[in-house]
């Protein structure tokens, strides 16, 4: 009994020293800096008592520069799962106060062993960032562990939705784990990521830039488009966390929960028509008409800073989540570009990965024409949001709320591409291109024949106008299921919601497409 006790006295010393992480001191430091502790994180981001620790007590085996007497329990990462919302997850949260977050073999191992466990029983990934990047100390071997993580990233992808949060520094090759996964969240002020830092670009390119612009939340939600949702600070970023993954199934195989709204599913929507001008070349915001049609509240919007010109996000109806893409006319006309192509176009394959049905709201003038667009690869970028919508197999359902002009009209979800309710209000024009430019282009000869040219142009536009600005035609040809009016726009995508819950689709069997990447 002697050793029993020995052995309980020394499992309890070592839990308490794996708990303190680098030490009170290094804490301090970190709550200095405006940051929590990884266990701090942990204790917000999951549900009350619900984490369970693995691997707590393994320490780095590096015997170089020191290293062996320089060692602290559980190394820089606490690993294991709990739940968010009743639901299981794996987390792994990285300790900035011991080594400086930095990535060992044995740090890689942990994380690589629960990300494991996570694809055999399906349940989501996420990963708390605070890291100075490789343990240099480890060279090749940490270089390896990186290697290792990358890899099941890969191939969790489409398997279990995978989260990152960056809540401190993430540089190097650490940056290619987070951007392997489906979401990311930054944190104001505190968070960044970059391939190389400010001190590298300086003596390489004498550009001088500082952490923030480079690589903080800031840039990479609104310029880079790296990073889908920002936190005011580690909490809020927490808090996002948990709110993404309550709009998520825990796996492939399944779909996400479905939650009481208490929010009529007849309830009739009139006031969309006084949200459209009456003169179709003025602009107005998309993003009111969406807030209108889904469950009231429960809009939740992806990449909101960045491609603005396209709308994506979450929302819920009649309860059950559905994905939302829209064309946003209040920026670039809701011209599609090569930001907005891949905005979208990454988020209709998710969408697609994991069994939620999408919802299109058009109001397309066409692809932003111009050099900048062209030489960008417009072609090549704005294919993968074809791709996209072409290879999903889930619900789709499509809105036609006023242009949908040229091949951006193919684009968007169109009946062609297996759209499976494809409706239209009145106000929409659905047309190859707007009634100036094929008036132009198809009356060239007579209207530089006439005597008053201006005259002939203009009722010449007016009867393009009469004949093709507006859905009848499309209609006609079935392209269109159903002129609707504005009001009954929410009572029929759940209608046609109910009717699609039960789909079933393949596409060819293969070992993989190839996205036009």
């Amino acid at each position: 009994m002697e050793r029993y006790k020995k052995i309980i006295e020394e499992l309890k010393k070592r839990n308490e020293l794996a708990l303190k992480g680098g030490g009170e001191e290094r804490i301090q430091k970190q709550h200095e800096a405006g940051k929590l502790t990884a266990r701090e994180r942990l204790d917000i981001l999951l549900d009350r008592d619900s984490f369970c620790e693995v691997d707590r007590l393994r320490v780095h085996d590096c015997v170089d520069f020191g290293m062996d007497k320089k060692k602290f329990y559980g190394d820089a990462v606490v690993t294991g799962f709990g739940k968010i919302d009743g639901r299981n997850v794996a987390v792994f949260s990285q300790d900035f106060t011991v080594f400086g977050g930095t990535l060992s073999k044995v740090f890689a191992e942990k994380v690589c062993k629960i990300m494991d466990l996570a694809m055999k029983v399906g349940i989501p990934i996420i990963g708390l960032n605070d890291s100075g990047g490789a343990r240099i100390q480890e060279g090749v071997a940490s270089l390896g562990g990186y290697a290792e993580i990358f890899l099941r990233n890969t191939l969790a992808s489409g398997v279990i939705p995978q989260i990152s949060v960056i809540m401190g520094p993430c540089a190097g090759g650490a940056v290619y784990s987070p951007a392997l996964t489906d979401f990311i969240i930054m944190t104001e002020k505190t968070s960044f990521m970059f391939i190389t830092g400010p001190e590298v670009i300086k003596a390489v390119t004498r550009e001088e830039v500082t952490m923030e612009k480079l690589g903080g939340a800031d840039t990479h939600c609104q310029i880079s488009g790296v990073a889908h949702f920002k936190g005011k600070d580690d909490k809020d970023s927490l808090m996002i966390a948990r709110k993404l993954l309550s709009y998520l199934p825990l796996n492939y195989k399944e779909k996400p929960p479905k939650i009481e709204t208490n929010d009529d599913p007849k309830r009739k929507t009139p006031e969309i028509k006084e949200m459209l001008p009456s003169d179709p070349r003025k602009s107005y915001d998309m993003l009111p008409i969406i807030e209108t049609v889904v469950d009231k509240g429960t809009f939740f919007e992806v990449q909101k800073d960045w491609a603005k010109n396209i709308i994506i996000g979450f929302a819920r109806m009649n309860g059950e989540v559905v994905g939302i893409v829209a064309n946003q006319p209040k920026y670039l006309a809701g011209c599609l570009d090569i930001n907005a192509s891949i905005k979208a176009g990454r988020f209709v394959r998710f969408l697609d990965c994991f069994n939620i049905p999408i919802i299109t709201f058009v109001d397309v003038p066409g692809f932003l024409p111009g050099t900048a667009q062209e030489y960008g690869g417009i072609i090549r970028h704005g294919a993968k949001l074809l791709y996209a919508y072409c290879e999903a197999t889930v619900p789709k359902i499509t809105i036609i709320v006023r242009k949908a002009y040229g091949g951006a009209y193919d684009v968007m979800s169109s009946k062609h591409i297996r759209g499976d309710f494809n409706f239209a209000y009145p106000t929409a024009e659905i047309a190859v291109m707007g009634a100036e430019g094929a008036v132009n282009i198809i009356f060239k000869k007579e209207i530089e024949a006439a005597e008053n040219k201006e005259e002939l142009r203009k009722k010449l536009i007016e009867e393009y106008e009469e004949k093709f600005n507006n859905p009848f035609k499309a209609a006609e040809l079935g392209y269109i299921d159903e002129v609707i009016m504005f009001e009954d726009t929410r009572e029929k995508i759940i209608w046609a919601l109910e009717l699609l819950k039960n789909k079933r689709l393949k596409n060819p069997k293969k070992k993989h497409g190839n996205i036009p990447l």
